[in-house]
């Protein structure tokens, strides 16, 4: 489903259905006194949903097959390859479900720091395979804030030969502000989220958001 932030409709970007489990997963990870196992275990269980519906973007074709028992079916496969793209370090966090629900994906990774003082994302190195131009790449991080590491790196990916049709920014919480700066400058990409919060503070951070993601998965608080 699309979504409304600050008025406007965005067909771009497609909410999680708020079911009662998504909701009782997300209080789970935003609750300051839930315990980093926990804490690890819904978050997990989130990033699988979000990739799931990911998934549900890519193209397909139709593809008949013969079933056990002899009979025809007509069925469907995925059309081209994928590509998930971590940015480091918080969206390593996501990675794993990604590998769980899809076997033969390729696994790049682009390492960006925030600076704390100016909120400015900074680019330092990335590892990407030389054939992504050719791929469905989706980008993997848990906060979109600002959308400064979002658009970084999906400059970079362009410069790769990576269209904006074929790119899927995937995350768990989205701020209002993150949005809007993405899609005003790449308006081709899709984003998938959990939940928009409501905005950010003076100090860029996500209100009401969950915290620094990675510091809480990774155990480095």
């Amino acid at each position: 489903m699309s979504a409304y932030v600050n008025g406007k409709q965005y067909l771009q970007v497609t909410t999680l259905r708020m079911t009662p489990q998504l909701k009782i997963l997300l209080t789970i990870i935003r609750d300051k006194n839930t315990k980093r196992n926990d804490f690890i275990f819904y978050a997990d269980r989130i990033n699988r949903l979000l990739v799931e519906e990911g998934l549900n973007f890519l193209p397909v074709r139709e593809k008949k097959i013969e079933t056990r028992t002899g009979a025809q079916y007509v069925g469907a496969e995925f059309v081209g390859k994928i590509c998930a793209v971590p940015i480091m370090r918080a969206g390593l966090s996501m990675e794993s479900s990604i590998r769980e629900v899809a076997k033969r994906i390729r696994i790049g990774h682009i390492l960006i720091q925030r600076n704390e003082e100016t909120a400015e994302a900074m680019f330092f190195k990335e590892w990407l395979p030389d054939d992504i131009h050719e791929r469905f790449v989706f980008i993997l991080d848990p906060m979109l804030a600002t959308g400064g590491s979002a658009n970084v790196t999906i400059r970079r990916l362009k410069e790769r030969g990576v269209k904006e049709e074929k790119i899927i920014y995937i995350n768990l919480v989205a701020a209002p502000e993150g949005i809007e700066a993405v899609l005003s400058v790449f308006p081709g990409i899709r984003i998938i989220t959990a939940e928009i919060d409501e905005g950010l503070n003076d100090r860029a951070y996500i209100i009401p958001g969950l915290g620094d993601f990675g510091d809480m998965y990774f155990g480095t608080e």
